[in-house]
């Protein structure tokens, strides 16, 4: 039986508050996901090939640690379905409880797991399996996150803005991981690889009780106590999305490309090539993937702003264009291996990822109906994780190994930015639609 915390209808300053709450509690939680999610790229670049496999090459070490690191976008998609479904079936607020809990228990967790030296290849094992939960928890969150701020708002023309404070968690979660890995590499020198990195993972579950509290103080949103009003809760939803709009699903899946497969070569790909290729410090490239996560504080929001203004797709597309450009910018200025360069290459790098991530959740989320909204667009949006996001970082490791230049890197990206550019294109625009069940049932 689906359930969720009755409001009734509210008035005007009391909706504002609940507003202000369900943002606030969408960008804590999308952080603290965010943060165990990349704390783990960071640390497979870093430390886990020689940790857990021990007897590679380096670059074979590297392409394995980033392999453990890919299961977990198998994970996303899976995610997606289960925690999609009771989703549209008892509500956004529950969901997102559980979902929190499956990550934040999972990065502890990983905390723990003993090395190849004192379990052998076991070790690798269950760092897979604990992955592949991180990745089933973060493959519910986004959706939820999103819907919990955008169904709150009764502002059409305020939406892009709006839907963009949970992607907002992105860079926030960036930059925790990062500062903490940094931060406790200061602290345990030499000692880093041995213990020193298990502690971020250690403390993600205070940040997991933040998460927790904010999150119960909540009410469910306007639109979904609308669908269970009307009794149109759907028993199968993510079989109905599927035969009703794969459509917007696949291309979901598609436009993402051009954002999230650079995304992950410029924040996690970036530490085996910069420090283990070009033999640069771990704590100035640490340092540089921080800045730029504190430059798309700014960038996220005001991309979600413009494309308030001139249109989801409009935005969309001209970020594409840009990522297609900066890629190879990007490779010539790290290449030179000179510091001042690849500084500014990575502090600018998320740039054209945010002028795409912006905009991206309510240009998904608009698309579907309310009652598979869930369903609907946390599979297209996960799915790109086993296309994009996942493969990237081996994908580049591979590219640079057969053709020793990040140009070949930088043309893989434009090739995905092609692809990105087409589905852009093809996706329906409701910027200014009405979102709620009556707009979606006079179709």
């Amino acid at each position: 039986m689906a359930i969720a915390t009755t409001v009734g209808t509210l008035p005007e300053a009391e909706h504002a508050a609940q507003l202000r709450k369900a943002v606030i509690a969408s960008t804590v939680g999308t952080a603290i996901e965010w943060y165990d999610f990349f704390l783990y790229g960071t640390a497979a670049g870093l430390v886990f090939g020689k940790l857990y496999f021990p007897n590679e090459d380096p670059l074979s070490a590297t392409l394995l640690a980033f392999g453990t690191y890919f299961i977990g976008f198998v994970g996303r998609p899976i995610g997606a379905a289960i925690f999609g479904h009771y989703g549209d079936r008892i509500g956004r607020k529950a969901t997102l409880i559980a979902t929190l809990m499956c990550m934040g228990l999972a990065t502890f967790a990983i905390a723990f797991v003993p090395t190849y030296a004192s379990i052998g290849i076991w070790g690798a094992i269950l760092l897979t399996v604990l992955r592949m939960i991180q990745g089933i928890g973060v493959g519910g969150e986004w959706g939820g996150s999103v819907l919990l701020a955008m169904e709150w708002s009764r502002s059409h023309g305020q939406r892009g803005l709006i839907a963009s404070w949970p992607q907002f968690g992105v860079p926030c979660g960036l930059l925790l991981s990062n500062f903490a890995i940094l931060a406790f590499s200061a602290w345990a020198g030499n000692d880093f690889a041995t213990w020193g990195w298990r502690v971020p993972f250690a403390l993600s579950i205070i940040l997991v009780g933040i998460g927790l509290w904010i999150r119960l103080g909540i009410f469910e949103t306007p639109v979904f106590q609308e669908i269970l009003a009307k009794e149109k809760v759907e028993k199968a939803p993510v079989a109905e999305v599927i035969k009703k709009q794969p459509k917007e699903i696949i291309l979901s899946a598609l436009l993402r490309l051009s954002e999230q497969a650079p995304f992950y070569v410029f924040t996690a790909f970036v530490f085996a090539y910069a420090v283990g290729t070009l033999k640069m410090s771990r704590d100035f490239i640490l340092f540089a993937v921080m800045a730029a996560a504190c430059l798309s504080f700014f960038t996220i929001p005001l991309a979600g702003h413009w494309s308030d203004k001139i249109g989801r797709k409009k935005m969309y597309l001209i970020g594409i264009i840009v990522m297609f450009v900066f890629g190879f910018i990007y490779f010539a200025m790290v290449d030179t291996a000179s510091p001042a360069l690849v500084f500014i290459a990575i502090f600018l790098s998320l740039i054209p990822h945010d002028l795409q991530y912006g905009p991206q959740a309510a240009f998904i989320a608009e698309s579907f109906t309310p009652n598979l909204r869930y369903s609907g667009a946390s599979l297209g949006y996960q799915l790109a994780s086993i296309i994009a996001g996942g493969p990237a970082p081996i994908i580049a490791t591979a590219l640079f190994a057969a053709y020793h230049t990040g140009y070949a890197i930088s043309a893989y990206i434009a090739v995905l930015c092609v692809i990105s550019f087409i589905a852009a294109a093809m996706m329906p625009d409701y910027t200014g639609r009405d979102i709620s069940d009556d707009a979606y049932s006079e179709d």
